[in-house]
C-alpha cells in the first residue's frame, strides 16, 4: 500500500470514530475509486502515490464540474455540498504552485521551445504541464501561458 493510500485509510477510520459524515462519505468514495483502479491494474501491481493522486485530481474535477452544473440549475445547496467534498479531497493533493512559480515554469518552457507567439501555445502548454506535473491546475497554467505569449507579442 502506498503512503498516501495508508493515510487515506487511517483518515477514514478517524472519520468513522469522529462521526464526521462529510469526510467519511468522501473518503469512502475515494476508497471505492482506489479499489476499482486496483482491479483495473491487476492484482499483482500495487497503486502508487501517483496513481492515487491522479484519482484524487479526477474526483476533485468531477466535484467542481458537478457544482457548476448544480449552480446553473439553481440547486445552490447541492453545489455547495459538491464544493465541500472537493475541499476534503484537496487535503490529499500536494501544495499547489504560486502564480509566480507557474510563470517561472512558463518562461523556462518559452526559452526551451523558442516561443514566438500564440502559434506556440500547444508546445508551451505541453512543456509547462510536464514541468509542473500535479502541482498546478491546467487552467491556471493555460492562463499564464496565454499571458506570457500576449506580452511577448507586444
Amino acid at each position: 500500500m502506498s503512503d498516501l493510500a495508508g493515510k487515506i485509510q487511517s483518515d477514514l477510520v478517524a472519520a468513522m470514530k469522529n462521526k464526521d459524515e462529510l469526510k467519511l462519505s468522501v473518503l469512502r468514495m475515494l476508497k471505492a475509486a482506489m479499489q476499482l483502479s486496483q482491479v483495473e491494474k491487476g492484482r499483482q501491481k500495487q497503486l502508487t502515490d501517483d496513481d492515487v493522486l491522479t484519482l484524487v485530481k479526477r474526483l476533485i474535477k468531477q466535484r467542481s464540474e458537478a457544482a457548476e452544473v448544480y449552480r446553473k440549475g439553481g440547486a445552490e445547496e447541492r453545489a455547495q455540498r459538491e464544493l465541500e467534498e472537493a475541499k476534503v479531497l484537496e487535503a490529499y493533493q500536494p501544495a499547489q504552485l504560486s502564480d509566480e512559480e507557474i510563470m517561472k515554469a512558463v518562461e523556462k518552457a518559452a526559452a526551451e521551445v523558442h516561443a514566438a507567439g500564440m502559434k506556440d501555445m500547444g508546445k508551451m502548454m505541453g512543456r509547462t504541464m510536464a514541468a509542473v506535473k500535479g502541482l498546478a491546475d491546467g487552467n491556471r497554467v493555460k492562463a499564464a501561458v496565454q499571458k506570457y505569449l500576449e506580452q511577448s507579442a507586444h
